[in-house]
């Protein structure tokens, strides 16, 4: 494993001491355990860095300036992704989450190094922007700093940031919007493309019924809808997810919930203190006056414990399910409804499990959130549900058992997995389950989804429709939830009643 690699000054030192914290909870995010996680963001940061270096000294084109380069936080994100990709193909696939694997191997991992025009929009957007400007955005809506940590950062004046953050998002959409337009689309989606950009101009807009069902079920323009809609807050999540890719929205989840904590209520001077806690702003301190990289590392350890601590410390229910690490398992898994008080026991004690934190302490995978599934629709906001495409051709065996985890929840929404295990092989999958309390499906990955009132049903995807004699299969989804979040219950698979776990 290489070494840290030397700052070369204080300024230097000081950009280690920012941008470690955030390799190393992206690479725990990916890996199995914590020391292959501390592996992985070590060579991750390795590469990130050598490239930043190379491109300082790259010749300045003629229109005045240099190649086109992400800031640097995304870029080493980037750089720990593309390690791990180099695991899998060198034999160290092993140290990966599996579910990361499995992405990896497919086309949506494809996408973030194939030809450029074919890339996510946001990735070809963010990169597109000054370097100055892209990394405002992005400290300011998917890091979660506070706008005057992010003007000292910059060295921004302070009294305007909140206006150039604006017109920074504003130029972030016109890139976005280019970049769509230039890209390979099919016809269909270049009938749309116009008036995809008049609907999500406006908050008041209402978009009209074949645009929403058009944007159910295409991946590209439902990514294109998230980056050119500025206003209902989907902008951090279409960031993360198309810059990063794999596990962008639990990133982002992190990112936020350790910016939370570390600002904390009533905690004064936060300005003073970068947006950070109060001893990780002294070691970072520290790191700028002496250029001292072991205390970036120690103020990095301290970001990701914060970064997997639980929202709403006040809610036990809440605190116990938020530091489950589970494998992605099925959404659409319920609990049988012939007892419906099970299905509120399961909900209330969706804890960390015995076996995941055996293996890994205090590791939390929240959902992966591969890009580009079938079912995107949660950053466009249009919740239309994309119609059932993988028909099962082998029926359930009789007996199947469903786990089902509540990873995260917050004020309006929940994360959640199921893992489903059969004994008998299957070629095609089919799960499906209800919602007691009106919950509603708003992404998924690793399965098409597909829902009508409190049912929602759960196909296989292409990459994993067969499945082993007494193996399973496993998916996770995003969802919304008003007023309670009991468990599903009454889950089949392939029409077979399932027991729960």
């Amino acid at each position: 494993m290489p070494d840290l690699p030397t700052p070369q000054d204080a300024a230097e030192a000081a950009l280690f001491s920012e941008c470690w914290d955030a390799v190393l909870s992206y690479a725990d995010l990916c890996t199995s355990g914590s020391l292959a996680a501390n592996q992985l963001a070590t060579e991750a940061f390795t590469l990130g860095m050598r490239e930043a270096r190379e491109s300082d000294f790259a010749p300045v084109r003629s229109s005045g300036r240099r190649a086109a380069r992400l800031p640097m936080i995304p870029l080493l994100l980037t750089a720990v992704r593309n390690t791990a990709a180099g695991w899998e193909s060198g034999g160290l696939g092993h140290k990966l989450d599996p579910d990361l694997r499995l992405w990896l191997n497919s086309e949506k991992a494809a996408r973030y190094t194939g030809p450029p025009l074919q890339r996510p929009v946001a990735l070809r957007g963010l990169r597109d922007m000054q370097e100055a400007d892209a990394s405002l955005l992005w400290l300011a809506e998917v890091e979660a700093l506070p706008l005057p940590s992010v003007a000292r950062r910059l060295g921004l004046d302070q009294t305007v940031v909140a206006q150039e953050l604006e017109q920074v998002r504003g130029l972030f959409r016109d890139r976005c919007h280019r970049a769509h337009l230039d890209s390979p689309m099919a016809a269909e989606c270049r009938s749309y493309a116009r008036l995809l950009d008049a609907v999500t101009r406006s908050s008041a807009a209402d978009t009209p019924e074949d645009l929403s069902r058009h944007l159910a079920t295409c991946v590209q323009c439902a990514e294109a809808a998230a980056c050119l809609r500025l206003h209902g807050g989907g902008l951090p999540a279409a960031l993360a997810g198309g810059v990063i890719g794999w596990g962008g929205l639990a990133y982002l989840e992190r990112r936020r919930r350790a910016a939370e904590v570390r600002l904390g209520a009533g905690r004064p001077a936060t300005a003073d203190h970068d947006g950070g806690d109060p001893k990780e702003s002294a070691g970072r301190g520290k790191v700028l006056r002496h250029g001292l990289l072991g205390a970036a590392v120690l103020i990095s350890l301290v970001a990701l414990g914060v970064s997997m601590m639980p929202m709403g410390a006040g809610d036990d229910t809440a605190t116990a399910s938020h530091d489950d690490r589970q494998p992605v398992a099925d959404p659409t898994a319920d609990v049988p409804s012939a007892d419906p008080t099970a299905t509120h026991t399961a909900s209330a004690s969706a804890a960390p499990s015995t076996s995941a934190t055996a293996g890994k302490p205090g590791h939390k995978n929240p959902d992966p959130e591969p890009q580009g599934t079938s079912s995107a629709t949660a950053s466009t906001g249009h919740h239309g549900t994309a119609s059932a495409s993988a028909r099962p051709t082998t029926p359930a065996a009789a007996g199947c058992r469903v786990s089902y985890d509540l990873v995260n929840q917050w004020t309006d929404g929940f994360q959640s997995t199921v893992t489903v295990t059969t004994t008998q092989a299957l070629t095609g999958w089919r799960v499906q389950w209800s919602f007691r309390d009106g919950q509603k499906v708003t992404q998924m990955w690793d399965a098409t989804v597909s829902q009508d009132g409190g049912r929602v049903t759960a196909d296989a995807a292409d990459y994993n429709q067969t499945v082993a004699a007494n193996g399973t299969l496993s998916f996770g989804f995003l969802g919304t939830w008003s007023g309670s979040n009991s468990a599903p219950y009454a889950f089949t698979l392939n029409g077979s009643t399932c027991s729960l776990n």
